[in-house]
């Protein structure tokens, strides 16, 4: 039995299995997917319908002789990306072989992603006030995966709260990943004082770090 993602799972049974069908064979016309499906074209085309609205399926025109060319579906990136995926498990893995030969290694690693992301971080902060700073950092841990937003208190502080941990797993594990995070948001912004004020592996359900201006 396949493995659903809970992405996947939302999904009407119908829609998920073309997902899934398009995941494994690449590209599939509507009448293709209704035969392994057990539906008719048009009940496969509404189908499609939807799922091309929500993006997350894309259509080509393919003409490979006379008459009307076929019309191909096939995964938009956003729909694979719903797949599950192992990375973090491999990720425990390479580190654990990595920490087997030098411990010392390891937080080295997590040194050198954090100065990539500060040097990227800082690129597109350079030249902002110090409010559009924190909401343009804001932005970067969204986009890494973090769910993160940000609110001003009437202080003139801020809270930058992240509802997801994109590396939760291997945080468990390491606690360079964890030291590495706080670390990375101090150096982004070097104005302000940074404390964590909830933190996952605490048994909070978010992380959360208080930021306020030192001026």
């Amino acid at each position: 039995m396949p493995v659903v993602s809970p992405a996947l799972d939302h999904l009407p049974a119908t829609r998920r299995d073309i997902l899934q069908l398009l995941k494994k064979r690449g590209e599939l016309g509507a009448e293709d997917l209704a035969a392994h499906l057990g539906i008719t074209p048009s009940g496969a085309r509404q189908h499609l319908t939807a799922l091309e609205q929500a993006d997350l399926i894309a259509a080509r025109d393919l003409r490979d002789g006379p008459g009307r060319p076929r019309r191909r579906y096939r995964l938009t990136a956003q729909a694979d990306a719903m797949f599950p995926r192992a990375y973090a498990e491999l990720t425990n893995e390479l580190l654990s072989y990595v920490e087997d030969a030098d411990p010392s290694l390891v937080a080295h690693l997590f040194a050198k992603r954090g100065e990539r992301r500060l040097r990227a971080t800082l690129a597109r902060t350079n030249g902002l006030s110090f409010a559009e700073q924190v909401r343009e950092l804001t932005r970067v841990l969204d986009e890494d995966g973090y769910l993160a937003d940000v609110e001003e208190r009437e202080d003139g502080s801020f809270v930058i709260t992240e509802h997801n941990c994109a590396v939760l797993s291997i945080a468990m594990r390491y606690g360079h990943a964890c030291g590495s995070e706080l670390e990375y948001i101090r150096a982004a912004l070097p104005q302000a004082d940074v404390s964590r004020v909830a933190h996952m592996l605490s048994g909070a359900h978010v992380c959360a770090y208080l930021i306020r201006p030192k001026f």
